[in-house]
This record gives structure tokens, C-alpha cells and sequence, in this order.
């Protein structure tokens, strides 16, 4: 259980946060995005938030200077060959999961895990589209990574009780995170939970009972949530967000999960959250909040 080496494929919101955070631990980080043009953003976005904490003296120079230097950006699935694990956090969609540990499947010799950072995906059915199900696990960040101090380790139907240790000491060990242990279910904990309180949230918003700031206020100062739901939904993706009910709807078929009109016409608009730089509420180039 000697992690070196970890690649991250998908340069997205989490895919640059799980790469910031494993650099920033001394492991050496393979970046995978279709093109240089997506890998040269994905990287320039890590940069930006080194240099946020680099003013506001949370880091060195040398510090943000040597994490940059252990991001290799790579192109091809091949090169995750070297790998000693390899965590995907692309976007959720389930067929585009199973194509890519299908690939992963072909190039990472049987030792490598392969992991996803779904959110609520089932990683039985990841599996399925691999000859190793047996390596197949789900390790769930939760957004902002560097932060949160949580990881959801998932088991499908297939994982072994190996893959599932050697996660555990990864997560607990390497990256000084706590480790949940979460057998497979839709939505798992955390984000069974979240989006639940997103959607309600979502409602309250359509009904018009209080405006997006009302609603985050209530939350953030009366229950001391870092951020309100609204807020969350933005940071997260509203695509993202949608996704996740979506399939716990069709999963559990309980109209508690069945997401918000008021969320299918954003996504529909086009206003993701922070990634489109508008949501619930309008973000910066760097995700800062206007």
C-alpha cells in the first residue's frame, strides 16, 4: 500500500480540486483531460487557487511552485498505466463512466484500483464494464477537497475486501482524511442527504416564500452552515445536482427526490453555477461570489 503516483481523469471543478490537494500531499498527479486546450484550463485554474492561498499566506511560493511541479497533464489513458491508483470524477453520466473504466480497464495492469468520485452513480454497474469488477470501488470527495475532511468509500456488489483496505489506508493514511464506509445505495450518505435539503430548498424558492439570499441566510447563519443550499447547488453544479435527483427519483421512486422545476429550466438556461459563472447567484472567473 505504497501510493505514489494517483491519476485523476476529468479536469473539472473536482477533478482540479483532487489534484491541488493530492500535489499539495507530495503525490505525484497524472491530469487527464480529452485536449490541451481543457488541460492547460484545468491546470491554469489550479494555479489560481494556489495563488489565492499563497495570498492570503496559507502557502510559500516554493510550496505553490512544487505542487504545480507534480501535475503532469496528460492527454491519453495509456499513460495511467504507472499508476498506483486512479480516481475518475468526470461528469455523471453513467454510460460515460463505464466507457472510461472500460479503457482504464485495457491499460492499468489488475493491481491498480480504479475509482470514482460519483456522487451517486451505482459502482456495481461501473464495474460491470471491466473484467476486474474486484478493483472497483467509489471514493467520494466532497467539494471544496482541499477542506473537507470527509471521503465516502463506496463498495459495489463486486469490490474486495482488499481494494476496499487499501482505499481506506489511502483516504485515512496518505491524504489524512476520515474514511465512511457506505455500501452501495442511491445517492449514498452525503449526497442523499444534501440534495434532499437542496431540492426542499429548491421549492421554497419556486413557492416563492423567500428569495435565493433569504433562504441561504437562514440556513448559513442560523445552523452555522458554512454556505446555504442555494449556494451549494451553485458550487456543486446545478447539472450535477439535477443528475443525482434525477437518479434517486428513478432509483427510489419517491416524489421527495423528483428535483424541482425551477432546477430543470436553469440547467435548461444553461446557468450551472459557478462553472458558467451564474446560478442562484453570479460568480467571478475565479468563483468568487459578486
Amino acid at each position: 500500500m505504497n501510493f505514489k503516483k494517483i491519476g485523476v481523469v476529468g479536469g473539472g471543478v473536482m477533478g482540479q480540486g483532487i489534484a491541488e490537494m493530492l500535489a499539495s500531499r507530495g503525490l505525484d498527479v497524472l491530469l487527464v483531460e480529452k485536449d490541451s486546450a481543457k488541460l492547460d484550463y484545468s491546470y491554469g485554474m489550479i494555479e489560481t487557487s494556489l495563488d489565492k492561498k499563497l495570498e492570503k499566506w496559507g502557502i510559500t511560493p516554493a510550496e505553490k511552485k512544487l505542487t504545480l511541479s507534480r501535475i503532469q497533464k496528460v492527454t491519453h489513458l495509456a499513460d495511467l498505466g504507472s499508476c498506483d491508483m486512479v480516481i475518475e470524477t468526470i461528469t455523471e453520466d453513467l454510460e460515460a463512466k463505464k466507457a472510461i473504466f472500460a479503457q482504464l480497464d485495457q491499460v492499468c495492469p489488475a493491481h491498480i484500483i480504479l475509482a470514482s468520485n460519483t456522487s451517486a452513480l451505482s459502482l456495481t454497474e461501473v464495474g460491470s464494464s471491466t473484467l476486474h469488477p474486484e478493483r472497483v470501488i467509489g471514493m467520494h470527495f466532497i467539494y471544496p477537497v482541499a477542506s473537507i475532511n470527509l471521503v465516502e468509500i463506496i463498495r459495489g456488489l463486486k469490490t474486495s475486501d482488499t481494494t476496499f483496505e487499501s482505499t481506506k489506508y489511502f483516504v485515512e493514511e496518505t491524504l489524512d482524511k476520515k474514511g465512511v464506509m457506505v455500501y452501495e445505495s442511491p445517492g449514498f450518505v452525503s449526497t442523499r442527504l444534501i440534495c434532499t435539503l437542496i431540492n426542499e430548498a429548491l421549492h421554497v424558492l419556486e413557492e416563492g416564500v423567500a428569495s435565493a439570499e433569504d433562504i441561504d441566510d437562514a440556513m448559513r447563519i442560523g445552523y452555522q452552515f458554512n454556505r446555504g443550499p442555494l449556494e451549494m447547488c451553485d458550487r456543486f453544479g446545478l447539472d450535477s445536482v439535477l443528475a443525482a435527483l434525477d437518479g434517486m427519483f428513478r432509483e427510489y421512486g419517491d416524489l421527495k427526490y423528483r428535483p424541482a422545476i425551477i432546477l430543470k429550466k436553469m440547467v435548461r438556461a444553461g446557468h450551472l453555477g459557478t462553472k458558467t459563472g451564474e446560478g442562484f447567484f453570479k460568480y467571478d472567473k475565479d468563483g468568487d461570489r459578486l
